[in-house]
C-alpha cells in the first residue's frame, strides 16, 4: 500500500504571508519616500475642544526657523526643511528610514476658527499649534427659567424660592 502525503493548506499561507510582506515593503506603497530630495508627508495629530483646534506635528531634526506655517482660504499648510548636512559614508544601506529634506502637509480647517489669533510653539522637535474658535461657534449653556402658576419666575442665586415676574 502506498501512502500519499497531501500538502498542508497552511504551508501555502506562509508563502502568501511572505508575498504580502514583500508587497508592502515595496516602494509602490511609499509614494512619499525616504530618499533625499523627495517631499515627504508630515504626520499630524489634530484634535478639537470647545475653545480651540490643536495640531501637533513631529519634526525631529528641524529647527524652528526652518518651519513655515500658513493659513489661506481655510487651508492650513505646514512646510519644514531639514537642512542638516548629509555625510557621504561608504557602504550600501540595508534599511534607510530616517528622512531628510522637506516635509509638507495641507489640511482643510473647519469653519468658525480665528487663524489671526493662532499660537505656535516648537519644543524638542514637536510643533504645537493652537487655533482658537470664534465666539459664535463656541457651545453656550442656556439657562432654564422655571414656570410657576403659569408665570415665568426668576431664581436669584442663593435663594430657595422663585419670585414671580410682574
Amino acid at each position: 500500500m502506498t501512502l500519499m502525503r497531501r500538502p498542508s493548506p497552511f504551508s501555502e499561507l506562509l508563502t502568501l504571508r511572505q508575498a504580502m510582506d514583500r508587497l508592502f515593503d515595496d516602494t509602490v506603497f511609499r509614494p512619499f519616500g525616504y530618499s533625499q530630495g523627495e517631499l515627504a508627508r508630515l504626520s499630524l495629530d489634530v484634535r478639537s475642544t470647545a475653545d480651540a483646534l490643536f495640531i501637533e506635528a513631529e519634526l525631529p531634526g528641524v529647527k524652528p526657523e526652518d518651519v513655515d506655517i500658513t493659513v489661506e482660504n481655510g487651508t492650513l499648510t505646514i512646510r519644514a526643511e531639514d537642512r542638516t548636512e548629509q555625510s557621504a559614508e561608504e557602504g550600501d544601506y540595508l534599511v534607510r528610514e530616517i528622512s531628510h529634506g522637506s516635509v509638507m502637509r495641507t489640511v482643510t480647517l473647519p469653519t468658525g476658527l480665528e487663524p489671526d489669533r493662532a499660537e505656535a510653539t516648537f519644543e524638542h522637535g514637536v510643533l504645537r499649534l493652537r487655533i482658537p474658535k470664534a465666539e459664535q461657534v463656541k457651545p453656550r449653556q442656556i439657562q432654564i427659567k422655571p414656570v410657576t402658576i403659569g408665570h415665568a419666575a426668576t431664581v436669584e442665586p442663593g435663594q430657595p424660592t422663585a419670585k414671580p415676574e410682574a
